[in-house]
């Protein structure tokens, strides 16, 4: 009798983050601790605040001289009508500095203490997600959000392109604009029953989420945590290279699109080619589907009940982009929206609040992903080794020529956006030591801009300390099936980057 072989399965969310965690931990014991000093702007005493490497501070005048005595290229202006509300690094200020010491158990203490401290850093993130997983949860209890989907699918009858088009080119509109990303979560439940019933699956519906926020993050044009906080970090206005980054929206956006489709027109054709067969079967998808004559009528309540919903995404929107709300604004209107639909959704108490713990139940490893991956880039900071990896790579790109410098400084932001995955972070870091390279080199600052946006944000298609992980958690889709996708789309998205920088180096410098 032979032993029939087991089919090799491919780690979960959870572990992928924790071996990336160990990997990470460990990176940590070969790589020197060091720290760039830092100025700050105090805004109660009206001065700069120095803090160098030993952490040791002091107070300078809050003028423009001061700014120009650490050669830190920014106008006074930005620090103080609170643009740049980060430290900026100070340019050649780098030191290294005494590693923490750690022995068997202060390893195993920092493992473990990282992860409760990436739950707590989350927090607000996480109960963004469990509230919204509620009100869903009293949204399908009602019958609304299936017998609105069987509504718009017969809307959708031989128009299933355009439901990848126009929400692929709005949420990546988000992107571009005011860096629609962690939000994008709360489109999972509702969107993706949208697209099994136009006949694709759960990876077309990531892909058309998730790529959309990515590829729109990347090509930013105004969004003020990444474009706006870099031009002002490397001491240019944010509206310098505009056209360069409005035709890569076009373009980069345009070719997501493209791809997205011709996968699930496919998908759509013949369902065996999805590469998301296996986990279409999986008993969790039951949450997705609906039955027709189950969900056939669609009363006034019903409609009421989606009405006030949809109003709670419009003033998130606004919200986001007009008053600068965070997740825990955001989490208030979706608490709003849970009382209302209790006064209006016409349910039962006990099975009104049943549903509510049980939409939050159904998201709380989202939720804990959320966390845990968080805590990747505690390690970082309390390893004091982001700094270094700052100063080896500014020195290595120094004496490029244009061209190369360019091309190999995207790689570099690739390289950093995998670690350090806060784009306001990033920039403030860096800005101030790269932008100074571009005039050794003799190429336009805003170009540095690119390669920054362009490199962090395309590593975050694939970057395991991002939200790719989180996105596909919602869906029960397993990392290697997203690699699989998406792995040419990146080779195609680089090159295309790569001929975008070149072309702005020779054009522009």
């Amino acid at each position: 009798m032979t032993k029939s072989k087991k089919k090799f399965q491919f780690p979960s969310a959870y572990t992928v983050i924790i071996i990336v965690l160990l990997f990470v931990q460990a990176l940590t014991f070969f790589i020197p601790s060091g720290k760039y000093s830092t100025l700050s702007y105090n805004e109660a005493k009206k001065e700069f605040v120095i803090t160098d490497s030993k952490d040791k501070t002091s107070a300078e005048p809050a003028t423009q001289k001061t700014l120009d005595q650490y050669k830190i290229n920014i106008s006074i202006d930005k620090f103080k009508d609170g643009t740049l509300y980060k430290p900026v690094a100070i340019p050649n200020s780098y030191e290294r500095i005494k590693k923490p010491k750690r022995g068997i158990f202060g390893t195993i203490s920092q493992f473990l203490n990282v992860q409760v401290k990436g739950l707590l850093d989350s927090v607000d993130i996480m109960i963004f997600i469990l509230i919204i997983g509620g009100v869903l949860g009293v949204v399908n209890a009602t019958g609304a959000m299936n017998a609105g989907i069987l509504r718009l699918s017969e809307k959708l009858d031989g128009k299933q392109k355009w439901l990848i088009i126009i929400l692929m080119g709005l949420i990546a509109l988000g992107g571009s604009t005011f860096g629609l990303a962690e939000e994008t979560l709360a489109f999972y439940p509702i969107l993706v029953p949208i697209f099994l019933i136009a006949g694709y699956d759960t990876l077309t519906a990531v892909a058309t989420i998730y790529l959309g926020s990515a590829i729109g993050s990347m090509s930013s044009t105004i969004n003020p945590f990444s474009t706006v906080i870099a031009s002002n970090a490397a001491g240019i206005s944010f509206t310098d290279g505009m056209p360069s980054r409005v035709i890569m929206w076009i373009l980069s956006v345009g070719l997501a699109m493209f791809y997205t489709i011709r996968y699930a027109e496919r998908v759509r054709k013949d369902p065996s080619k999805s590469l998301v067969v296996e986990e279409m079967k999986d008993p969790s998808m039951a949450q997705f589907k609906i039955d027709k004559e189950k969900d056939g009528q669609f009363t006034m309540r019903q409609k009421l009940t989606l009405l006030i919903f949809a109003a709670g995404f419009v003033v998130m929107i606004y919200g986001v982009q007009q008053l600068g709300w965070y997740f825990t604004e955001i989490t208030v209107v979706f608490l709003a929206v849970l009382y209302i639909l209790a006064l209006t959704a016409g349910l039962k108490e006990t099975v009104f609040v049943d549903s509510f713990v049980s939409g939050a139940g159904d998201l709380l490893g989202v939720a804990f992903t959320v966390g845990l991956a968080r805590s990747v880039g505690i390690v970082m900071e309390t390893s004091f080794v982001s700094d270094t990896i700052m100063n080896f790579f500014s020195n290595l790109i120094s004496n490029m020529n244009s061209v190369l410098f360019i091309t190999v400084l995207f790689f570099v932001y690739c390289i950093l956006g995998l670690f350090i995955q806060s784009s306001s972070g990033l920039a403030v870091l860096s800005m101030p030591i790269m932008a100074p390279l571009a005039d050794v080199v003799g190429i336009d600052r805003s170009i540095i801009i690119n390669a920054y946006n362009w490199g962090q944000g395309l590593i975050g298609l694939i970057a395991p300390t991002g939200l790719i992980l989180v996105s596909l958690a919602m869906v029960n889709i397993g990392f290697d099936k997203w690699l699989k996708f998406v792995m040419k789309l990146l080779v195609m998205t680089v090159i295309l980057i790569l001929i975008m920088l070149v072309a702005n180096v020779l054009l522009l410098s």
